[in-house]
């Protein structure tokens, strides 16, 4: 009996350039993974009587799939790829192909240039709710930097720290891990080296990395720091948080200067070892 395929790289298209944005950025995910990017695009038509509109619709949308393809290819050369039309709902078929992926890709959508975050939408549902790891894209290519990596304590941050580590394996770079505190002094301070040194010990197969205790309104403080970032990781949800997405994931996922990942997966398990020496605090 043949293996199974690896799990691919799968990227949600629209026609929009943010979405060819973000297959130009799944396309180099997958080579350098070394897995097939799946690029697919969701097909619904309320009209089902009207037979000959339907056909136009269908023909256009299997147009946004074979320009998306053709990008891949030219951004990307030796990218393994392959195009489909999927009857269904965006964030339904995403949510179903999220359960055998490696890692699912969308773009931002010009996010940022909304009055809110509309809970119902295929973005904001898929980072929310998908079962492997989802990455936003932001702007035409990543820029050079560290991978950041923010940390609250929470199992969502540990599994977002995993994460970055197995990133920064991959991708021969740093990780500077990062904790944000609202209200600066002695006690707030502690309390944030106590969660940075608690995440990192919870993650031995972080190597290479910085730790960086921060100060400040915590949403807007991480965003200027993802502007200086390769790729910001973190969980789409907090200590406190208890919705579809936190309060800080919804606002980087909006205004983040960097391409976003947010982690699913499994959780990171509790670790029972004595504390080790950790490098200096970066002030």
């Amino acid at each position: 009996m043949p293996n199974p395929s690896p799990a691919p790289v799968v990227v949600g298209v629209t026609g929009t350039s943010a979405g060819l944005a973000a297959v130009r950025l799944a396309a180099r995910e997958a080579v350098s993974r070394a897995r097939e990017l799946r690029i697919v695009h969701a097909f619904t038509w309320s009209h089902p009587r009207l037979e000959q509109s339907s056909d136009r619709a269908r023909r256009a949308a299997s147009q946004v799939v074979d320009a998306a393809v053709a990008t891949a290819q030219r951004s990307t050369p030796g990218v393994r790829v392959s195009g489909q039309l999927v009857d269904g709902l965006g964030d339904r078929v995403l949510l179903r192909l999220g359960r055998t992926a490696e890692l699912l890709v969308l773009g931002d959508d010009d996010l940022a240039t909304l009055p809110w975050l509309p809970s119902g939408s295929v973005l904001v549902q898929t980072v929310a709710r998908a079962w492997c790891p989802v990455l936003v894209a932001r702007g035409p290519r990543p820029q050079a930097g560290p991978i950041l990596a923010a940390v609250d304590g929470s199992q969502c941050s540990l599994l977002a720290l995993r994460q970055a580590a197995e990133e920064s394996a991959r991708r021969n770079v740093g990780v500077v891990v990062v904790h944000v505190v609202e209200q600066p002094g002695p006690g707030a301070e502690r309390k944030g080296r106590e969660v940075l040194d608690r995440s990192v010990a919870a993650v031995p197969e972080l190597v290479d990395f910085k730790v960086r205790l921060l100060a400040g309104a915590v949403a807007p403080t991480l965003i200027r720091a993802s502007g200086r970032a390769r790729v910001t990781v973190l969980g789409p949800r907090g200590m406190h948080d208890d919705g579809l997405l936190g309060s800080v994931a919804r606002t980087v996922l909006r205004r983040a200067g960097s391409p976003t990942l947010f982690a699913h997966g499994r959780p990171v398990p509790a670790q029972r070892v004595p504390a080790q020496p950790r490098p200096a605090l970066v002030r």
